[in-house]
């Protein structure tokens, strides 16, 4: 009998053991949903109020995912009070690949409000390429002014000679609208403001004086604006208008003047060249009077020897030289003391 009890015991101990683990795992498991339920519960709520169709299901999902479902939920909101057709699965793939859904969301409804033609292919495209998708929508719609050049990366002016050597120094302000087909591989505003100021350099150095720059500013405007600046830009120039205009140095004058002294000191240089010359001649031709005059002695030597040369020829000869010294002495004019 106490065997039995024993056998009896060992066969019902594992099923409660087993009753009890699955009692738990059931507990758990409820408690988890429960959990997830109340966390999900108030966005699933909103997204069902608003006519979002965003399951507990894909909530649980995303938050697996490691995606922010409250972003997510909002940005599709947003879509379809917009009367846009946008997915779950879109706003999270974009999320997913680093893409900025809010911003993409706002700029596909301003885009639809203005009739504009964009896609969501498009638009992530344009936000995955590090563009701001939703200021280029903006742009479209409200054009903008950029100050050319940039007063924060210049020093403020485009300084350019017109051909009377007069220096202009210009401010010129371009508007501009973003063109969104060629916003992916497009220059930037950068471009554009390189453009202009090479432009406007261009235009006042062709002016035959700088009077006719300031008489007729607008002229530079209409000859930069017909260059077709904006090609293979992401923005199209609407304007470009002359702020203003000041006269700046004669950079002419100062060129003629330094010009003048360059002359001049080649000119230094080139006498100072020929007077050496001179010094180093006279030089020459004092040591071949020298070295003629040290061959005199000797002559006379030789004179005396073979009977050329008498006495009486040399004493007047040494007379001759004497009378010479004396009266270069005499032409000399005298010293001040």
């Amino acid at each position: 009998m106490h065997n039995l009890t024993d056998i009896i015991l060992t066969v019902t101990n594992p099923a409660r053991v087993i009753a009890t683990v699955i009692v738990v795992i059931i507990i758990l498991v409820v408690l988890v949903l429960f959990l997830l339920a109340l966390k999900f519960f108030r966005l699933w709520l909103q997204a069902r109020l608003s006519r979002a169709d965003v399951k507990f299901s894909e909530l649980i999902g995303m938050w697996l995912r490691k995606v922010d479902t409250r972003t997510i939920v909002l940005s599709k909101i947003t879509a379809i009070q917009a009367a846009l057709t946008l997915t779950t699965r879109d706003l999270e793939s974009h999320y997913l690949a680093g893409g900025r859904v809010p911003n993409v969301v706002r700029a596909l409804v301003a885009a639809n409000r203005a009739n504009i033609d964009l896609s969501l292919k498009t638009a992530t495209a344009i936000d995955l390429a590090g563009r701001d998708i939703l200021d280029a929508v903006q742009t479209s719609v409200n054009p903008k002014v950029i100050d050319c050049p940039d007063p924060a990366k210049s020093r403020g002016t485009i300084d350019a000679v017109a051909q009377d050597g007069i220096q202009l120094k210009a401010k010129a302000r371009v508007t501009v609208r973003a063109n969104i087909e060629r916003l992916i591989g497009g220059a930037t505003q950068e471009t554009i403001i390189a453009r202009v100021g090479e432009g406007i350099v261009t235009t006042i150095g062709s002016a035959i004086t700088y009077k006719s720059v300031l008489e007729n500013p607008d002229d530079i405007s209409k000859a930069v604006l017909s260059k077709g600046l904006d090609a293979g830009t992401a923005y199209e120039i609407l304007s470009i208008d002359i702020a203003d205009v000041d006269v700046g140095e004669n950079v002419g004058a100062q060129l003629q003047a330094a010009q003048a002294e360059a002359d001049m000191r080649r000119a230094k240089a080139e006498a100072e060249k020929r007077r050496a010359m001179a010094v180093a001649r006279e030089q020459e031709m004092r040591a071949l009077v020298v070295e003629n005059e040290s061959k005199v002695p000797l002559a006379i030597a030789e004179a005396f020897q073979k009977g050329n040369l008498g006495i009486m020829d040399y004493y007047r000869l040494k007379n001759i030289g004497a009378d010479t010294s004396m009266r270069e002495s005499i032409a000399k004019p005298k010293k001040k003391e």
